[in-house]
């Protein structure tokens, strides 16, 4: 049995792992970067080692670093969570190579399942339905046109490495194909360093659905039910909820069992998760991809099932044979979750990094909090924006949505936006609740106009004195109030990262409507225009990228690129120019750009 483990990963699902350690009486050690010093998990773990700086090539993504940390605290496994090198082959040989135990299936079955033109085939094999699409890798000299008409627009031109939503463009004229195969690539290769892409039929407001695995290295395969997470923006999820409501009994039999096969054709052994998109209009279901790790939204399907996943899979890491067969498992009730996210959904979900000067947790009958920030902490600008998540059961999926929304009512914080009134709206309407919503409903039908009211920062019972922790004891619930240090307390809502929402003219980003300056520190990936160029007001002039998220930034009015101050690749800081822009007659009368 493993005894003792380092988490190479951060926040919430840091934290969540440390805390199925403890209660296996493992040793958890925790690594973190400079930017992560005084962070949740860093606090919770028996040991913490910084591995570099806040650049994650610098430290959570630099494999030797990790593996040098584990050898130095004498970890005898590592557990990579999600994201990060939860789904890197050569994290996993490497782990094993330096003679540690890798809590994850092999390396070759991440590199399998990890190539999607590849998992593809091995579901057909399986018996999973696919979306018809290209026959592997579309490379550069190949017909694409002939290849997507094949295939019937409209068409998704999709990274064959990755995932969440990166490398993806959908396509539903022959004329925008060059253009969508161009972007993919760039992007595909800006984000998982493959730039390889395919192209697949693209399934108008379908909605997407998932079936967890476990398996352990005795042969034995077993689900965990399903969920349903539709919700999305940008291909990102924001709400999850299991069982996946609303789907036909036969489908849910066939998808899980076709799901099972798969896994025991590569002799698959720790967490899975078999994802699909559900067409409702023919009742057919496709095989998107398998995930070779723990799922963000893993906590709906514990909280169906009673069974610990993270626990699970360090049971199977040590070589034990699951403790359950598919006739164990017994799936009670509905639970739903929520992404608790540092974004502003008014202005298109906008990373929107910074301290977190206080922050008010909901409590109740069948809520569960996971987060990895807590008052006084920050999250920072150089990771995912989501450092929490929100979790609700109860015996029907209405009465588990109206409990999840009243947790989200009481949910605040100070010093930044939140997810939080969105997912509140959107759980309190009508096509949510009748199931009758698709993967495009955020962006498409849910405006993020009239959020439900929210208590003003400084409202906060002490959120500039003190924070307010919960203890569960024989007696009952106890509160104790414990004070915050100066650097904790809540900045005032001017003060906020990112200024006010601003009108047109500002972008509300710019300094003048003239300068456009990064909103955080970020990366360019995109110049979109050129110096001298002539460009109109809301033109894209920059794409920049922070927190996993592409952000256009826009002309704040018309006239002439003064001033390119970026180029592609480069990372700047918060503040810094990116475009100047001036006036045509301007420019003109001093004789051009300088």
């Amino acid at each position: 049995m493993i005894t003792s483990l380092l988490v190479a990963n951060r926040g919430e699902i840091a934290v969540r792992i440390l805390r199925a350690c403890r209660t296996m009486g493992i040793r958890a050690i925790a690594v973190h970067s400079e930017a992560d010093a005084d962070a949740l998990h860093v606090a919770l773990a028996d040991q913490a080692i910084c591995i570099g700086p806040a650049a994650v090539g610098e430290s959570y993504l630099n494999i030797g670093r990790i593996i040098e940390a584990a050898q130095a605290s004498g970890a005898g496994a590592i557990h990579p969570g999600y994201g990060m090198l939860s789904e890197s082959p050569e994290f996993a040989a490497a782990v094993v190579a330096a003679g540690l135990v890798f809590v994850g299936p092999s390396a070759e079955a991440i590199a399998r399942m990890g190539d999607k033109t590849a998992a593809r085939a091995l579901a057909q094999a399986a018996g999973l339905p696919v979306l018809p699409g290209s026959d592997g890798v579309v490379a550069e000299g190949d017909d694409a046109t002939a290849i997507a008409e094949a295939v019937g627009y409209p068409v998704l031109v999709k990274a064959s490495f990755g995932g969440g939503g990166r490398g993806m463009r959908i396509v539903r004229e022959a004329a925008a194909l060059p253009a969508a195969l161009a972007a993919a690539r760039a992007e595909a290769k800006a984000a998982f360093g493959r730039p390889e892409v395919f192209i697949e039929r693209f399934v108008d407001r379908p909605r997407h659905v998932e079936v967890q695995l476990i398996a352990d290295a005795h042969g034995n395969v077993v689900s965990l039910g399903d969920r349903d997470c539709t919700v999305q923006r940008r291909h990102q999820k924001l709400l999850e909820e299991a069982p996946a409501p609303d789907l036909p009994e036969d489908l849910r039999a066939r998808l899980a069992q076709a799901s099972r096969d798969l896994a025991r054709s590569i002799g698959y052994c720790g967490a899975a998760t078999v994802e699909f998109l559900y067409d409702r209009a023919s009742g057919a279901a496709y095989f998107l991809e398998v995930n070779t790790r723990l799922q963000v939204e893993h906590g709906v399907t514990e909280l169906i099932s009673g069974r610990d996943l993270v626990v699970e899979q360090i049971r199977v890491a040590s070589g034990l044979p699951l403790g359950f067969a598919q006739d164990d498992v017994v799936l009670r009730g509905h639970a739903i979750q929520a992404r608790i996210a540092a974004e502003d959904p008014a202005e298109n979900f906008r990373p929107a990094p910074g301290p977190v000067g206080a922050m008010r947790l909901p409590g109740g009958p069948g809520i569960r909090l996971d987060f990895g920030v807590q008052a006084g902490g920050t999250v920072p600008g150089h990771y995912d924006s989501m450092f929490g998540k929100i979790h609700a059961w109860a015996e029907t999926r209405q009465a588990a949505a109206d409990r999840l929304s009243a947790a989200l009512a009481e949910f605040a914080t100070a010093g930044i936006p939140t997810t939080a009134p969105y997912l509140r709206s959107v759980l309190g309407r009508a096509d949510y609740r009748a199931m009758a919503h698709d993967t495009g409903s955020v962006e498409r039908d849910w405006p993020a106009d009239a959020l439900p009211a929210t208590p003003d920062p400084e409202e906060i019972p002490m959120a500039t004195k003190e924070t307010w922790i919960a203890f569960d004891t024989s007696e009952g619930r106890l509160d104790i109030a414990v004070p915050l240090p100066p650097t904790a307390r809540a900045p005032r809502a001017e003060a906020r990262q990112g200024g006010g929402r601003g009108g047109p003219a500002s972008d509300g980003r710019s300094g003048s409507p003239a300068r456009t300056m990064a909103p955080m520190d970020c990366t360019v990936t995109e110049i979109a225009v050129a110096l001298g160029d002539l460009v109109d007001a809301g033109q894209p002039l920059v794409i920049l990228e922070a927190m996993k998220m592409q952000m256009p930034m826009k002309a704040g009015m018309a006239g002439i690129v003064a001033e390119l101050s970026v180029r592609a690749g480069q990372a700047v800081r918060g503040g810094e120019l990116l475009v100047r822009i001036e006036p045509q007659a301007a420019l003109a009368r001093e004789g051009g750009p300088a």
